[in-house]
This record gives C-alpha cells, sequence and structure tokens, in this order.
C-alpha cells in the first residue's frame, strides 16, 4: 500500500481526503501544526527538519496546507509561498516523486467569465491569496522540470460537504468527488498539470476535460442542491460579481493591509 503525506491533515481538505483516501489503496501520513491521530507529525511547512521528518519513507506528498483565507501579503508569503518551497526542497531531499498541490480557482479569480475556462488561461490572481497559488503552480513547474517530479496542480473550487452559497452551485467539489480527483492525480502518469477542482457541476465555469484525461470521473452535481439554495439566498443579477468573475466578492474586496 503507497504511503502518501498529507500537509494541513487538520484542515477540511485534509479530513476529508483522511477519511476517503484509505479506501482507494492510501495508507496516510498526516502533518499539521495541530495534532492528530494514528501516523502524524506535528510542526510547520516553514520548519524544513520537521518537514525532513514527515517526507521520510512517503511515497507522494499531498500539499494542502496555507492560509486559506485572504491576508497581508507578508501572511501569506510566509506560510503559502515559503511553506510550499519548503515542502517542495523537503520532498526533493526525501527523494519523494509523486506531489499533488492544492491550488485554487482564486488563482485565475479574477478572469471575466466567457464559456468554460481552460487550465491554460493566464493567471488573474483575485487577491494575495490567489496570488501565492500562481507562485505554487510555478513551483509545480519548475520542480517537474528541473528535478524531474510527476506534479499536479489542483485548482480547487469550493470543498465541502454542501453548497452553502449560489456561487457553490457552480464551484463545489463534493468529498466524494474529491478523493476521485486526489487519487486520480496520485496515481496518473504525469509530468506536470493543471486540472481544475470541482465536480460535474451543471452550472460549472471551469473546463474538466484535463481532469478527466488524468482518470478523474466525477459522480456529484451541485444542482441537485440548487432549489434549496436559491430559496435560501437569491439568484445574482449577471453582473454581479458572484457571475461575472469565477473568484466572486473576493474579486471586489479590497486588498488586505
Amino acid at each position: 500500500m503507497p504511503k502518501a503525506l498529507i500537509t494541513g491533515a487538520a484542515g477540511g481538505v485534509g479530513r476529508i481526503l483522511r477519511a476517503g483516501l484509505p479506501a482507494l489503496g492510501w495508507e496516510l501520513r498526516g502533518f499539521d501544526v495541530a495534532p492528530g491521530e494514528g501516523d502524524w507529525v506535528v510542526g510547520d511547512v516553514r520548519d524544513p527538519a520537521a518537514l525532513d521528518t514527515a517526507c521520510a519513507g512517503v511515497d507522494a506528498v499531498v500539499h494542502l496546507a496555507a492560509r486559506s483565507i485572504e491576508a497581508p501579503f507578508p501572511d501569506v508569503l510566509s506560510v503559502n509561498m515559503d511553506g510550499t518551497y519548503q515542502v517542495f526542497e523537503a520532498a526533493r531531499r526525501a527523494g519523494v516523486r509523486r506531489v499533488v498541490f492544492a491550488s485554487s480557482n482564486h488563482a485565475v479569480g479574477a478572469t471575466p467569465r466567457s464559456g468554460l475556462l481552460p487550465v491554460d488561461a493566464v493567471p488573474r490572481p483575485d487577491g494575495y491569496y490567489g496570488l501565492s497559488k500562481v507562485f505554487g503552480e510555478g513551483l509545480c513547474s519548475l520542480y517537474a522540470d528541473k528535478e524531474g517530479m510527476q506534479v499536479v496542480a489542483i485548482r480547487i473550487g469550493s470543498c465541502f460537504e454542501r453548497p452553502t452559497s449560489v456561487r457553490m452551485l457552480a464551484t463545489w467539489l463534493s468529498p466524494g468527488d474529491a478523493n476521485r480527483l486526489f487519487h486520480a492525480a496520485l496515481t496518473a502518469p504525469v509530468h506536470y498539470e493543471v486540472v481544475y477542482g470541482i465536480s460535474a457541476n451543471t452550472r460549472g465555469w471551469w473546463d474538466l476535460e484535463p481532469a478527466r484525461k488524468l482518470g478523474y470521473e466525477p459522480q456529484d452535481d451541485a444542482e441537485v442542491f440548487a432549489a434549496e439554495v436559491i430559496a435560501e439566498y437569491g439568484e445574482f443579477p449577471p453582473d454581479h460579481p458572484e457571475n461575472s468573475r469565477p473568484g466572486g466578492a473576493w474579486t471586489t474586496d479590497p486588498l488586505p493591509r
């Protein structure tokens, strides 16, 4: 059974993968600043020594750890940018060849919507958080080309048990589909790939074909929640940021300072 290290394992997506990946054939090791159960290393992604301990003996790294909300640039720089660099360096030192990086839809969040957005769209981050994910994707490409790693960057939409906003009817990634997608990213023959991470949503904004080429077969659709969500929140007009840009309200929020 191959073993994967999950950084940020105590977070929301980390908990989802810890619950689902073992059934798909993965032994897991958690890494987080918070303690956890089982095979677990407590540490910070900016700490090379802790990462060396965590990477020892694993076959792959799933890098989720990040400051996942918009924050002042020094905070995002430290955790999301330097932390991601430290994870790649620890994987390189340990001889780990497969890394799956949790990027975000916010890497292209400021792109005006016009049909399905392809993965090769020019990056247009909608904040410092999105900028850090563009940086992370750059590291993915660099370490694939320079170090021969096999790397997949997943631009995650909104990974929750169910959609909790009208925007999530387009951006939702169900727990089941999250496990199917990360498993595909961990096992497909790749050099470096960027894919979008959403379910087979009727209202989806992103091109899922690159993910399907990895073997991802989404089985869920946020549309089953549409009537309930719209009744609670109402529809947005077409020119509202929640409809006109993939990043939604993030595109109009001021940069934090």
